[in-house]
């Protein structure tokens, strides 16, 4: 009979401890899922080496568990990463946002303007000393297609030049290219970008900053236009998916912004250590001139009309073929 018993209880502590395990494992199962589950994908964000790199730098190192940032040297390399889906959103040229919302029929749409006026005319030389003295010469620059060729243009007309006529334009090489060149003296006379005005000027002590062509969009252009280089894009289904999300890069990318602008010694430091300038002591210089900012749609929407209205009054192609309508600009909680 002892026998017996002793099977019996033999028999139910060891269906007693199969059972256990099969929940224990079934716990740890659903526990893992449910992990999977709850861990967010991170969002995948581009942004241009130079200003728009140097103003997001605190995000990039203290995010990397919910952003991933790429820098890219042309905004060539990230326009179909943006249509195809690749990223969520990007850093791009002013310009390029309507062209995209155009391209994509709405699909994405304008959170911010990040860059203001940091387009300058660089010399080798002192014969410039004021738009008109370029008639006859040749100018080197960047960015064909993008803002630096509109905007140049747009000033060279309003002072009575004609592009390619009375002023030649060649658009041959990336801003550092560019800068090379000048630097050694290849190049006499370019349109530069801040941070390459002053990584050149440290390398070429004879280079002249001969006209800010900020200022001078300011001369010519009406109604108090901001000269906008950069803007914050997102994918449209990426907002309408994770809007909160959206919402808190947007803040965490202000704070950045702002850490940069008034932290510029260690701002600089991050900016070397990311790539996104080979000097700090360089980044450090250039920072007050790069005009980095973050305004958002709703603030910048009138600046941002404006501009565009004078870009697509000089060359509808610029923007796309057309101003872009109400729902190009993302509106927010």
């Amino acid at each position: 009979m002892k026998k017996r018993i002793g099977t019996l209880l033999m028999a139910f502590m060891l269906v007693a401890s199969t059972l256990f395990a099969i929940g224990c494992s079934k716990d740890s199962s659903t526990t893992g899922q449910a992990s999977k589950e709850t861990k967010k994908e991170k969002v995948k964000i581009a942004a241009l080496k130079g200003p728009t790199g140097m103003g997001i730098v605190k995000l990039m190192e203290e995010n990397k568990d919910a952003y991933d940032i790429t820098l890219f040297d042309s905004p060539d390399q990230l326009i179909s990463k943006i249509v195809n889906g690749e990223l969520d959103g990007a850093a791009v040229p002013s310009n390029l946002a309507p062209v995209l919302y155009n391209k994509t029929k709405g699909g994405i749409q304008l959170a911010g303007i990040n860059t203001l006026g940091i387009l300058y005319i660089v010399e080798n030389g002192n014969t410039i000393k004021d738009i008109k003295d370029l008639k006859g010469k040749t100018i080197y620059s960047s960015g064909k297609g993008s803002t630096p060729e509109f905007v140049l243009n747009y000033i060279l007309k309003k002072n009575g030049l004609e592009p390619d006529k009375d002023v030649k334009i060649e658009y041959k090489m990336q801003h550092s290219d560019l800068a090379t060149a000048v630097a050694s003296k290849e190049v006499k006379i370019a349109v530069l970008p801040e941070p390459f005005v002053t990584t050149t000027k440290m390398k070429d002590k004879d280079l002249q900053v001969a006209v800010d062509l900020t200022k001078e969009w300011e001369k010519v252009s009406e109604n108090n236009c901001k000269l906008v280089m950069g803007t914050l894009v997102f994918r449209k289904d990426f907002l309408e998916k994770r809007e909160k999300d959206a919402e808190e890069f947007l803040v965490k990318y202000k704070e950045s912004v702002d850490f940069v602008n008034k932290n510029k010694e260690d701002a600089a430091k991050l900016i070397e250590k990311n790539g996104i300038l080979p000097n700090a002591k360089i980044a450090e210089m250039a920072i007050p001139k790069c005009n980095i900012v973050f305004i958002s749609a709703k603030d910048g929407k009138d600046s941002l009309d404006k501009f565009y209205k004078v870009l697509e009054q000089n060359d509808p192609k610029s923007i796309g073929g057309k101003l872009p309508d109400e729902n190009f600009y993302y509106k927010g909680n």
